[in-house]
């Protein structure tokens, strides 16, 4: 099994795109220099993949798994946790509405927090990825999978799909990580992720961490050890206006990667809460700011 290597993976995707990619337009009219289709693998035995040539907001990243496995798919949760990765996607949508009296997205957020009736009619994203892993057409994925690695854990079939073509265009933004597959061998758990837009500097990073999450929590629960997280992307991408960020972080020293502990064992796996992780040793380089492409 291959090793992190401090996360020198991600920072050889960076310079593999900044070197051999191709300028493209995008929906967002940003732009962006694109590849098509690569692969990255982190093991899981060597540390948490939680990048340290810039700050990540693991706590961001923890609370979205969480509100995906609940199967949530309203931002009330996520703005009451200090998480504000999907708050322009309602905010544009409510900007198109009766109801919109000039409200900055500041204060958008503040009724979103203050209003029960209000986040119920304005802070709902569609049925993205929580409503899809726990109810898609009726099926509990989640709930399936878990149980078919737990009692066949040879079957090939342990996989999840966010991308529901019957509801596509009622979400705000169709998953871009769209299929994940788990794999066992030697009593391991590893996972895969087909990602089919992949944005470098922003989303990437927390694509692997939450991913390597979901793996780790379920060998957790089943007794499983952790085996290897593998991300497969389609077009993987660096917005423009990232390059200078991207280049900066690959002028900065690794650093140890972290390590998570997962301390209690819950009956099921959207039961856990986040006060039962533990990230440590996480001691990266500063922040560094970028905007999101909307």
């Amino acid at each position: 099994m291959r090793k992190n290597k401090k996360m020198k993976q991600y920072l050889d995707l960076v310079k593999n795109i900044l070197n051999n990619g191709i300028k493209k337009d995008d929906r967002t009219g940003t732009g962006t220099i694109s590849l098509f289709a690569t692969q990255t693998r982190y093991s899981l035995k060597n540390g948490f993949p939680l990048l340290t040539t810039k700050k990540v907001n693991f706590n961001a990243i923890l609370y979205e798994l969480l509100w995906f496995l609940k199967g949530d798919t309203n931002i009330k949760y996520l703005v009451d946790n200090n998480v504000n990765i999907w708050n322009e996607w309602p905010y544009v949508k409510f900007k198109k509405s009766k109801e919109f009296n000039g409200e900055t997205l500041e204060e958008f957020i503040e009724l979103i927090k203050r209003s029960q009736k209000f986040s119920n009619k304005h802070g709902n994203l569609g049925p993205v990825y929580g409503k899809q892993w726990r109810d898609f057409l009726g099926v509990d994925q989640i709930k399936k999978v878990v149980n078919q690695i737990k009692n066949n854990p040879n079957s090939r079939r342990h996989i999840i799909s966010a991308w529901n073509p019957k509801e596509i265009d009622d979400m705000l933004l169709p998953p871009c990580h769209s299929l994940f597959q788990f794999y066992v061998i030697d009593g391991k758990l590893s996972c895969q992720l087909y990602q089919r837009s992949a944005d470098v500097f922003l989303g990437v990073p927390f694509n692997i961490a939450s991913y390597s999450i979901l793996n780790m929590l379920i060998a957790h629960h089943l007794d499983l050890e952790n085996g290897e997280f593998i991300h497969t992307t389609g077009d993987t991408h660096i917005y423009l206006n990232h390059i200078n960020q991207v280049n900066l972080q690959l002028n900065r020293d690794v650093k140890k990667l972290p390590k998570l502990i997962i301390k209690n064992k819950k009956e099921n796996i959207w039961d856990y809460e986040f006060e039962d992780f533990e990230l440590v040793d996480y001691n990266p380089h500063a922040f560094i700011k970028g905007k999101v492409a909307i």
